[in-house]
């Protein structure tokens, strides 16, 4: 197996974890909910930023930051980035908190389909025709539980746009994943902090104080929550096509529709099963595509060393 091979599926499995990951955090924030949603997301900020710039200056001391700097479009790209992140994670929050979990599983089965046409239109990529009849099955999935809502999924899609906009900008971006994780986090830190300390001082924040140490605690460790995905998301994004990662993003909100009807109780009725049913056919036809494909082209490799 080459290098290249290696790298890929390295890139394959830590992408596909990292969906199984954001597939359960819905729990996880879920046991926050006595604390504002603007709180937890600023605490998410603040902690998360400790955590890794502070690997990063045991790591390399100020080496990341040089690396980055030296790169004249990369500091603008990653002030971008780093507010599509914030407005994803601000939103993704409220609604699960506000009881709208199995909304946020449709967003997230609406941005893999924003990935794959980001890769197409932007980064030029191609995808075979049995590709384009799975991505066209699980669209058609997507329309039918946007038209069975009845009213525009404003959650799902600003979720959807968000997060697919995100990772094109880090696939744009050439830079270490924790490394571009921590210049966003800087970015972000001192507005995050300052809205903390606005809220400890008489305007709805209860930190070390009313919330309880248990809540403190997930709040602190939020930043691990928040951090490890992301590198791991940063990491496989650069490995393996972006059309890929969309489908893999199938996995994060497929769990997260079984955590919204089975854990979080909310109405799950057949026009939804029919639209998550078509989206699942799309992905299972994809992925069998993918897998004949890496196949036959493993195949190949012995045929022509042996006529060298």
């Amino acid at each position: 197996m080459s290098m290249d091979e290696k790298e890929q599926r390295r890139g394959l499995l830590v992408t596909a974890s990292t969906f199984v990951l954001w597939g359960l955090v819905p729990v996880y924030w879920h046991l926050l909910n006595e604390v504002p949603s603007f709180q937890i997301i600023a605490h998410r900020i603040i902690w998360s930023t400790v955590l890794v710039v502070a690997w990063l200056l045991i790591a390399s001391r100020f080496g990341w930051w040089k690396k980055i700097a030296a790169q004249p479009r990369a500091l603008p790209i990653l002030a971008v980035s780093s507010l599509t992140i914030a407005f994803n994670w601000g939103l993704y929050i409220w609604a699960v908190n506000a009881g709208h979990v199995i909304e946020t599983s449709l967003g997230y089965f609406i941005n893999p389909l924003v990935n794959v046409l980001l890769g197409v239109l932007v980064l030029k990529e191609r995808l075979r025709r049995v590709q384009w009849v799975a991505v066209a099955i699980a669209a058609v999935g997507v329309a039918w539980l946007t038209i069975d809502a009845g009213t525009p999924p404003w959650i799902a899609l600003g979720l959807a746009c968000s997060f697919g906009l995100y990772g094109l900008l880090r696939k744009l971006v050439s830079v270490d994943p924790v490394a571009g994780l921590g210049v966003e986090s800087l970015y972000l830190f001192l507005p995050a902090l300052g809205f903390a300390l606005w809220a400890e001082n008489g305007h709805g924040g209860a930190f070390f104080g009313g919330w309880g140490w248990g809540n403190d605690l997930l709040l602190i460790f939020g930043g691990v929550v928040t951090a490890v995905p992301l590198i791991g998301f940063a990491y496989g994004v650069k490995r393996i096509p972006l059309s890929l990662v969309g489908i893999l993003q199938y996995i994060a909100p497929s769990l997260q529709l079984l955590l919204g009807v089975f854990f979080f109780h909310e109405a799950f009725d057949t026009g939804k099963a029919i639209g998550f049913a078509a989206i699942w056919a799309g992905l299972i036809l994809f992925v069998a595509d993918n897998i004949r494909t890496m196949r036959a082209a493993r195949g190949r490799i012995p045929a022509q060393r042996g006529g060298l």
